[in-house]
């Protein structure tokens, strides 16, 4: 073979003073903790966004159904978390910082009553709304602001706020 047809193979390979090439890898930790992650992440929730988008019938504006729900001590925020295992509500005083009452299916109480494996039912989110009214009715609290916490309104979520809303609290 003729030396100048294999040039080419020169140019797409490294010389010998090059080789074995040098690769510099830089790890560069989170800029964040995972605290700051969930403090973001919550404040993205419950916070109220604004969405252009361009349709057929021009430039239209809308809202998520997301807003900032803010507890004061006259109408404190009850706020709900809901995960596979268990269900969590809140009533909480914002500008004091304090929670007023709090009701799970983790307590001993609740957890007993229902017997479930697979997680909480329409029930048990009736029985939790029914158990959490019944606190703020005993602690003189009768309206509160209803904090979904991002989640749709149906289901446990919704079965929660019909039973507290039957048993005297006003939303």
């Amino acid at each position: 073979m003729n030396t100048s047809s294999l040039s080419f193979l020169h140019s797409a390979f490294p010389t010998s003073s090059s080789f074995p090439p040098s690769f510099s890898f830089v790890v560069e930790a989170h800029s964040t903790t995972r605290r700051q992650d969930r403090t973001a992440r919550h404040t993205r929730i419950r916070k109220k966004r604004k969405f252009i988008s361009f349709g057929a019938a021009g430039l239209t504006e809308s809202f998520e159904l997301v807003k900032h729900v803010e507890g004061t001590p006259e109408r404190p925020r009850l706020s709900v978390f809901r995960s596979n295992k268990h269900l969590s509500v809140q009533v909480i005083d914002d500008t004091n910082m304090h929670t007023l009452a709090s009701v799970s299916t983790m307590q001993k109480a609740v957890f007993e009553e229902f017997n479930y494996t697979a997680g909480p039912t329409v029930e048990v989110a009736k029985k939790v709304g029914e158990i959490i009214a019944k606190s703020c009715l005993e602690k003189g609290i009768t309206k509160v602001a209803f904090d979904r916490g991002g989640y749709p309104y149906h289901g446990r979520v919704q079965a929660l706020a019909d039973a507290a809303r039957e048993h005297g609290l006003e939303f």
